[in-house]
């Protein structure tokens, strides 16, 4: 899903058996291949107001680092976010299946699009307040555009791109109009966005948190702890990374839309960070937190398993784990040393650290199974395949030794908690057997995502995951993988193994122009484009996780969204 890290993982046990039999959801196929959109206002349940209040208490062992909307590409936030800040258009806020749905949110209906699918025009619906105080207008809605750019949000390339006037701003950020591309018209309370060619994928980009709109006055550049006014039912009164951040009631709020926007329960939501995951564990056993963003540890996975089965509700994901390979840095620069790494990979021993088969499957491409353009394809498993089976050592050997790459140093950089930290050791021991000088660099879960990307620092390897924005293919390759999703010297550079490759750069736009007419076809070459950037090997799937949340006894209301995970704002505990 979005983005990044979505959580730690779970270290090896046997138990989670229970966890997934007893309290699994939202187990239904998600392999849609287009933006399913509704005009509808209502179908969500009614509000009911015998649980509104109470404080809502989350914990977290870190941060997430920037709170800017724009900026953050963190499920972590991205899953509050969902009860703060509003698009045009928004995911349905509900569980299951229908959480792809995409809805008019800010926007009064869904947009009229016309010129061949190249022009979308807005009406905004009137009434709506900021938290400041100031009410929502179109020069809002333009300024938010051009922002995107400003602060060189991490899709600004790959999901804004194709905006009329965006390869202007892509090159000076400071200066970006989208003259021609993003028009207001404060009379007719309408917006219009121009787009260079028709994208069939465009509902969806305009329905995730970097399309948030914010006032036009925000500054232009990461808003950082300080928090922007918001449009949603929530607000942040205060934001420390170190410590909490507290969320409290919009007073300017008042619900236009139940689908895309519906009120939330809880008066207060504290998110403490901090804390370990074994307290973290405790607390919510003890009624003193409600979820835990963290998983459990092996340790505690029986008692939970046992004594506290409703509690834990168990999801699948359309996601991956992967290490990522700078193809721009020694030793993999080399191709053959990248190859290596896939090869002598024990997808099953990553699998183990993770919880278990009941939690996790080995991983052989970028797309996960089920997921659009997925195709059973293994370039790397002994004895060959269509899936895994087994980590080739001695072929990965051959590939070093003829590399000429053996001896050199390898940094590996993890984020700092226990099982990041083992599956990190692993890759350690790993690289050490191949004849490499491994070294592992632990950091706080609040800076390493952003530490990866930027090319200052020089990562070699590291490993992270990447959780779907939304159900298509390019939201993993094409955002992943492309030449526009890398900029060196960037916090924001997604790209994170630095590959750009011209030849599979045209083959993703034929297969993103494809779409437009037939996403079956899409589809087919999306899979192929799978295939190839794994035959470059610059990075090295590992496992497709599921997910687990552990909440407290009082809390309620329990859904999970397919889009953004747990409704956090729709939780009750009064």
């Amino acid at each position: 899903m979005s983005r990044t890290t979505r959580r730690s993982a779970f270290a090896a046990a046997t138990v989670a058996l229970a966890l997934t039999t007893a309290a699994c959801s939202s187990s239904d196929d998600s392999s849609s291949s287009g933006p399913t959109t509704s005009s509808s206002a209502s179908g969500s349940s009614a509000f009911l107001p015998q649980h509104k209040g109470g404080t809502l208490k989350l914990v977290a062992h870190a941060a997430a680092g920037s709170f800017d909307p724009q900026v953050n590409y963190t499920l972590q936030y991205w899953q509050l976010y969902q009860s703060m800040y509003d698009g045009l258009l928004s995911f349905k806020k509900v569980g299951g299946q229908s959480s792809f749905t995409v809805v008019p949110d800010l926007a009064a209906a869904m947009p009229k699009v016309t010129n061949g699918g190249k022009t979308y025009t807005f009406t905004l619906r009137k009434g709506i307040t900021f938290s400041n105080g100031k009410a929502l207008t179109t020069d809002d809605v333009v300024a938010s555009f051009q922002r995107i750019f400003k602060v060189s949000s991490p899709t600004a390339g790959t999901f804004y791109n194709g905006i009329v006037g965006a390869t202007a701003c892509l090159k000076t950020p400071a200066s970006c109009t989208l003259k021609g591309g993003v028009i207001g018209d404060a009379t007719a309370n309408t917006v219009t966005v121009n787009l260079t060619a028709p994208d069939s994928e465009f509902p969806y980009k305009l329905a995730v948190p970097h399309a948030s709109i914010v006032p036009k006055d925000s500054p232009t550049k990461d808003a950082g702890t300080k928090p922007l006014p918001t449009t949603g039912p929530y607000m942040a009164a205060s934001y420390d990374p170190n410590r909490e951040l507290k969320l409290v009631r919009n007073p300017h709020f008042e619900e236009w839309s139940r689908e895309a926007e519906p009120q939330g329960y809880p008066d207060q939501i504290d998110y403490t960070f901090g804390q370990t995951v074994e307290s973290e564990v405790t607390a919510v056993e003890n009624g003193q937190a409600d979820w835990m963003y963290d998983p459990p540890p092996a340790d505690r996975l029986n008692e939970i398993g046992t004594k506290y089965t409703a509690q834990a509700h168990v999801n699948p994901l359309t996601a991956f784990w992967y290490a990522t390979l700078n193809v721009n840095m020694a030793p993999f620069n080399n191709k053959l040393a990248r190859q290596a790494i896939n090869w002598a990979v024990d997808r099953s021993a990553v699998v183990r650290l993770y919880g278990g088969t009941n939690l996790a499957s080995p991983a052989c491409t970028i797309l996960p199974p089920g997921f659009p353009g997925h195709v059973d394809s293994c370039d790397y498993t002994k004895g060959g395949g269509k899936t895994w089976t087994a980590a080739d050592l001695a072929t990965a050997k051959a590939l070093v030794k003829q590399s000429g790459t053996a001896g050199q140093e390898v940094g590996i950089v993890v984020q700092d908690d226990d099982v990041n930290k083992s599956i990190g050791q692993y890759l350690q021991s790993l690289l050490t057997q191949l004849g490499y000088k491994a070294t592992l660099k632990p950091l706080s879960g609040n800076i390493q995502f952003t530490y990866i990307q930027n090319t200052k620092n020089k990562v070699q390897l590291a490993l992270t995951s990447w959780y779907q924005d939304y159900p298509a293919a390019s939201d993993f390759l094409n955002v992943l993988f492309s030449c526009a999703a890398f900029h060196p010297g960037s916090d924001s550079s997604i790209n994170i193994s630095g590959f750009c490759d011209k030849g599979v750069d045209a083959k993703m736009q034929t297969a993103l122009k494809t779409a437009q007419t037939d996403p079956t076809a899409a589809n087919t070459q999306w899979g192929a484009i799978d295939q190839a950037i794994m035959r470059q090997s610059p990075v090295v799937p590992l496992i497709n996780p599921k997910i687990i949340d552990f909440t407290s006894k009082r809390l309620g209301n329990y859904q999970f969204s397919k889009q953004f995970y747990m409704l956090v704002g729709q939780t009750w505990v009064k």
